[in-house]
């Protein structure tokens, strides 16, 4: 295989007195390497090698984005899977139970059954894609883990009574509905 001098030449790019110099500019250069003992720089391979470890570094970047979204992905695949597995009937649509959502109170409509579960903590409102499901406590803490925005929060009712109150003699139905 030829030289890529030998190349340009053949090509007419180069005569033969720029190879000579080349050459002969070359072997002073290697000359003074030897007697000084220093190596002399080579701008040109340093600004290559800044350049490849530029590109190295941002291919770097761009597989960690593409292994954070490919994660993010199968996460969701991952929660859609238990929602889809676990989810329960609504019942009867007889009762219309309101929760709040993504600071907006939405509503649902169930049988008296499912509201019972939903006021005891053992059912809980996930919302996934636009629609929503009633899945076990146990899963919706799974999904949680994952993604903590899906799971709606109802409140727990609090059965402690303060003090000082003066309408402690006066409980409130959970059932009372407006």
């Amino acid at each position: 295989m030829a030289s890529l001098q030998d190349q340009f030449l053949k090509a007419g790019l180069i005569d033969k007195k720029k190879v000579n110099k080349a050459k002969q500019d070359k072997s002073i250069q290697q000359k003074l390497e030897r007697q000084t003992g220093t190596q002399a720089v080579d701008e040109v391979r340093l600004a290559a090698q800044e350049a490849q470890r530029k590109q190295a570094e941002r291919a770097r970047e761009l597989n960690a984005q593409r292994d954070a979204a490919a994660r993010e992905k199968a996460i969701l695949a991952q929660i859609a899977q238990m929602v889809q597995q676990n989810r329960q009937n609504k019942g009867g649509d007889e009762i219309a139970y309101n929760y709040t959502h993504d600071n907006k109170i939405k509503r649902i409509h169930v049988s008296a059954k499912i509201q019972a579960e939903l006021i005891a903590g053992r059912l809980v409102i996930v919302c996934l894609n636009g629609s929503t499901e009633l899945i076990p406590k146990v899963i919706a803490d799974k999904i949680a883990e994952r993604d903590p925005s899906l799971v709606v929060q109802v409140p727990k009712s609090s059965t402690e009574v303060d003090a000082d109150d003066p309408y402690a003699d006066f409980k409130i139905p959970d059932d009372l509905m407006w």
